[in-house]
């Protein structure tokens, strides 16, 4: 979420557009480094968990391939509380989360805002060789572990005193109702992202124009969340979310609660559960979710006034639909990002 997403998470690239900008493109395919073994499917389905072959992961972000919609793929927040309860349940930051509103002082003048949030949400399911009891999950809820699924993306312990919703009273809306953030078991963690390729120098020329704002955009992404194993009361419930009816046996999350910009939440859920057809087996069904401000998706009036952004849209980059997509990371656009997460843990499961 993360991701964020965000895990895993994760999208200030959707400002940072280069002076060349281009028309949108159709819906690419995932990079290069995501192996042909990321299959997409329209939705994920019970019967995949008796049928999929270890080596293959199942992957679906309710995207329309055809769609000329650079949206498609986004739900509004509460659309997906209605629609998809249980799911927006288990993937907000926690299972009666809403829009944040709270108070925000603009040249002296205090006013109340309400906050309306989009979703992207993906699903990814893939069976390991071996029992869930042979699957040890406190050996991934650790810094050394984040580092190698994403390399580029930097980490370190942060002390849950010191998490941004906790300290700072302007942040209380992000605080969890029932208990401090990593007061659970779980480990505080501040990350960091870098932007690539030229989306760093669409950040300067966007802070340069202003673009109505007197905001500067960071040229990265910083973010803070929660890693921690799952008890197994709280996981137990997530057969519902799966719809899987053999018993989960674990489940991991890291739920990121901070981000500097654009981002409000993200977060990464993997539930492990015995192969219906073979208990020697674990299917594992993974989810990514991202809620972004959706008055960053709605600057196309901003855009269109400067000549050099006016054929680009934010959500364009956000999305992956753009030519100055880069890299494999958060730069390459949510879907690859999400993808190659989910890939990267299969992996990571499968060797552990």
């Amino acid at each position: 979420m993360p991701r964020q997403f965000p895990a895993a998470l994760l999208v200030a690239l959707a400002l940072a557009i280069p002076a060349r900008a281009q028309e949108a493109k159709p819906l690419p395919k995932p990079a290069a480094l995501i192996s042909d073994r990321v299959k997409d499917v329209p939705a994920l389905t019970p019967g995949d968990a008796a049928s999929l072959k270890p080596g293959t992961v199942l992957f679906s972000d309710h995207r329309e391939a055809a769609s000329t919609n650079p949206e498609s793929g986004l739900i509004a927040f509460d659309a997906w509380r209605k629609s998809r309860p249980q799911e927006a349940a288990a993937l907000s930051p926690w299972p009666d989360y809403k829009e944040p509103d709270y108070t925000q002082t603009v040249n002296g003048v205090a006013k109340q805002r309400h906050e309306t949030l989009k979703v992207y949400v993906a699903e990814g399911r893939f069976v390991v060789a071996k029992p869930p009891s042979a699957i040890d999950l406190s050996a991934f809820a650790n810094l050394d572990f984040l580092a190698k699924m994403d390399p580029v993306i930097r980490h370190k312990r942060l002390d849950p005193a010191e998490a941004t919703p906790t300290k700072d009273p302007a942040a209380a809306f992000a605080r969890r109702p029932d208990r401090p953030w990593c007061a659970a078991g779980g480990v505080c963690i501040e990350s960091r992202y870098d932007l690539e390729g030229k989306l760093p120098l669409g950040v300067k020329l966007a802070n340069k124009l202003e673009l109505g704002t007197s905001k500067k955009i960071a040229e990265f992404v910083s973010f803070q969340s929660e890693l921690r194993v799952l008890p197994p009361a709280e996981a137990a419930g997530l057969s519902a979310l799966t719809k899987i009816e053999t018993p989960v046996a674990g489940g991991l999350e890291q739920t990121i609660f901070w981000v500097n910009q654009i981002l409000r939440f993200g977060k990464f859920l993997a539930v492990m559960q015995p192969a219906p057809n073979d208990p020697g087996k674990t299917v594992v069904t993974t989810y990514m979710a991202l809620a972004i401000k959706a008055d960053v998706l709605d600057r196309k009036q901003e855009y269109a006034r400067v000549p050099v952004l006016k054929n680009l849209l934010p959500v364009q980059v956000l999305m992956g639909n753009s030519s100055f997509n880069t890299g494999s990371s958060i730069s390459a656009g949510v879907p690859t990002y999400a993808r190659n997460r989910i890939a990267a843990f299969a992996d990571a499961l499968a060797k552990n």
